[in-house]
């Protein structure tokens, strides 16, 4: 079984709060923005591999914040060494979502090398993750949700998902100023 990727987005909506930065790459980061757009999302699309780099320093730069990455497996793959550095770095407030399905999607959906033999949970846990698990089920994953969301970080959730509902890829906003400036007021903003 796998999860379409919206529906594990929708699941994981009422568990951010508002206070948290979720930092999203590629469709992921499309499909987050439709759902459930945000000041605090940070936008990291155009840094494919970085995701969980941009995550760790704003994790460590803000300790009373939770950080969420959502990111790809492609773009991991393009950084995996940045599991030792969260992993060694002592973040408790990062929580690192994968979205695996097997390809490059936005970038023509071609398949990942070794796609059926990679294991990204095995990766994290090896790494030093704090917490690694799986799941192919939204039910499953759901009912997970309230144990997990909570628990101090560094976690690695690894989603084996498959495209969801459409949604559009609007990467002048992206790329734009607008989306940066929105994230900084948010950050800035007193809370």
């Amino acid at each position: 079984m796998t999860i379409p990727r919206d529906q594990a987005l929708t699941a994981l909506a009422p568990h951010v709060r508002d206070e948290d930065i979720v930092v999203a790459v590629y469709q992921t980061n499309f499909d987050w923005m439709a759902l459930n757009s945000r000041p605090l999302n940070y936008v990291a699309v155009g840094a494919m591999g970085q995701a969980s780099s941009h995550g760790l320093g704003l994790a460590l730069a803000n300790p009373d914040r939770r950080v969420f990455v959502f990111d790809g497996d492609g773009s991991l793959l393009m950084n995996l060494g940045s599991l030792v550095t969260i992993a060694g770095s002592g973040v408790t407030n990062l929580h690192h979502l994968l979205f695996a399905n097997r390809t490059y999607e936005v970038n023509g959906a071609h398949p990942l090398p070794a796609a059926d033999k990679v294991d990204f949970e095995g990766f994290a846990r090896a790494a030093g993750y704090r917490e690694s698990r799986s799941f192919s089920d939204l039910e499953t994953f759901r009912a997970a949700l309230p144990g997990f969301i909570d628990t101090p970080g560094p976690q690695m959730t690894v989603l084996e998902i498959v495209p969801g509902a459409p949604y559009p890829r609007d990467y002048a906003y992206i790329h734009g100023a607008e989306a940066r400036q929105r994230f900084r007021d948010a950050f800035k903003a007193p809370r």
